[in-house]
């Protein structure tokens, strides 16, 4: 069968031939038919993310949508290692498969998956969120932080602030639910300022998808806001760095809960669960989120892109070999 495989650390993956795998008892086989390509994919292939397992070659990619033998339309997540979900057929524990609900679309349905769930299990995973809160979401122009904007109305926040660096993207994104703005840029003492006043409004959770310098700020401001409220600060990507500097006065001083959400601190069923519920949600909620479909085959061409938005969704035949 074809796949898209990564033949050593730091290769692009290659579009090559696999020996088709075999379920096994507790196991079930897909015929893939939509695969998306994300950061975190790119990621564990090139063996940097922390969930990455280090061994080589592998097959790319951690979800996708296809077809069980019996012909239903399912959702996967994590294939039996070395495969990838970029591949014509896979096998995954049957537990971490979801049904797909009629009004998606295949493409849809695995471009919205791991974005989607990414704030759907922190919020509700991590953060204990609750109807009528305020969400912060840091790194809103992002594929999913627009989707974190959409999921946190369709929960029922009662206000949403988006931060990001894209001065027009961010002013779109008011049309997806976000009630406040916030520009991320080089002047610290100016958006350290912005976000101080935010806090002091009241901000119940914040989703970081940026982490680096913005987070730092963020966790300054939240002392500065001479607020005792709690804050429960959820980190969940690393877009803007790995690292931050942090003082622990601040921690002791202030009111904030800080967690991490995804693989590790949340079991998979769970997130397999979020990723079901994101799928039904986003039938009822009409979630945005623009794809662009191109073949499996053409998986060398475009690996080194960096562009995420509209989001590359990987089709793949389901064709017998």
């Amino acid at each position: 069968m074809k796949a898209a495989i990564v033949p050593q650390a730091g290769r692009a993956p290659v579009y090559g031939d696999l020996i088709e795998p075999a379920p096994v008892a507790g196991e079930s086989r897909i015929a893939v038919t939509a695969v998306a390509l994300s950061p975190v994919v790119k990621a564990r292939a090139s063996g940097t993310h922390y969930s990455s397992s280090g061994g080589f070659p592998i097959g790319v990619g951690i979800d996708g949508v296809g077809r069980l033998d019996d012909g239903s339309r399912v959702h996967f997540f994590l294939p039996r290692a070395p495969y990838g979900s970029m591949a014509e057929k896979v096998v995954v524990p049957s537990s971490h498969c979801t049904i797909v609900p009629d009004g998606l679309d295949d493409i849809t349905a695995a471009a919205i998956a791991i974005p989607g769930m990414s704030s759907w299990v922190a919020l509700k995973e991590r953060a204990n969120f609750t109807v009528g809160e305020t969400v912060l979401v840091n790194g809103a122009t992002g594929t999913s932080g627009r989707l974190a904007v959409q999921v946190a109305k369709y929960l029922g926040a009662k206000k949403v602030i988006a931060t990001g660096r894209q001065a027009a993207t961010l002013q779109s994104i008011k049309a997806l639910g976000a009630d406040e703005t916030i520009l991320i840029n080089e002047n610290r003492d100016a958006m350290e300022k912005a976000f101080k006043e935010q806090f002091s409004g009241g901000v119940d959770v914040v989703l970081d998808y940026l982490w680096g310098q913005s987070a730092e700020s963020l966790l300054i401001a939240e002392s500065r806001a001479g607020t005792d409220k709690p804050i429960r600060f959820i980190q969940i990507g690393t877009a803007s760095g790995t690292n931050i500097t942090l003082s622990g006065a601040i921690l002791r001083s202030t009111a904030i809960e800080l967690k991490g959400s995804g693989l590790g601190s949340v079991p998979v069923n769970r997130i397999v669960s979020g990723i079901e519920e994101v799928l039904h949600a986003a039938v009822a909620g009409r979630f945005q989120m623009a794809t662009k479909p191109i073949p499996l085959s053409e998986v060398e061409r475009v690996w080194s892109s960096d562009a995420y938005m509209p989001r590359i969704v990987f089709t793949v035949s389901t064709q017998r070999r």
